[in-house]
């Protein structure tokens, strides 16, 4: 049962991770060179990082439930646990925090794409914040897989 819990564990950190990077290295970026409409390609690449977000918090909550269930109270002895509370707290703050205010500015300047409008420079200091905590959580998902397969040889003595 362990190795079953460990198995899923790793497959979800993998989708995550995965998840992280294509959408913000390659999806979101060829969005932008292949529509010419830059304020249609934001609005597609805006519901893309939604959905990378709530699959986040699904995923994120799961892995540290198979942590719990594996380890008990000892879960959080453990620098993988921590970076997916951090990373939890990212996605949270980049979906409920960054978002909906990037998501006003928008329908304020609406009908003008929001960089034509009067609010194009608060909404490009948001969006650099959201790029900003968007780049950790990439971070943090590679220090995360790292940790996971070093905490993984340590267990097994190796």
């Amino acid at each position: 049962m362990m190795r079953l819990l460990e198995v899923v564990q790793a497959l979800v950190v993998t989708f995550w991770v995965g998840a992280l990077w294509s959408t913000g290295l390659l999806v979101a970026p060829l969005l932008f060179l292949v529509l010419e409409d830059r304020s249609l390609a934001g609005t597609v690449a805006g519901r893309i990082f939604e959905a990378t977000a709530y699959a986040g918090l699904a995923c994120g909550a799961l892995i540290l439930a198979v942590s719990v269930l594996k380890l008990r109270s000892a879960a959080f002895r453990h620098k993988a646990s921590w970076l997916v509370v951090a990373l939890l707290v990212l996605v949270l703050v980049g979906q409920f925090g960054l978002q909906p205010v990037m998501a006003s500015l928008r329908e304020q300047a609406y009908p003008l794409p929001v960089m034509s409008s009067d609010l194009g420079s608060s909404f490009a200091a948001w969006h650099a914040a959201a790029e900003v905590n968007y780049l950790l959580q990439c971070l943090l998902g590679a220090i995360l897989v790292v940790a996971r397969r070093t905490e993984l040889a340590g267990a097994a003595g190796g």
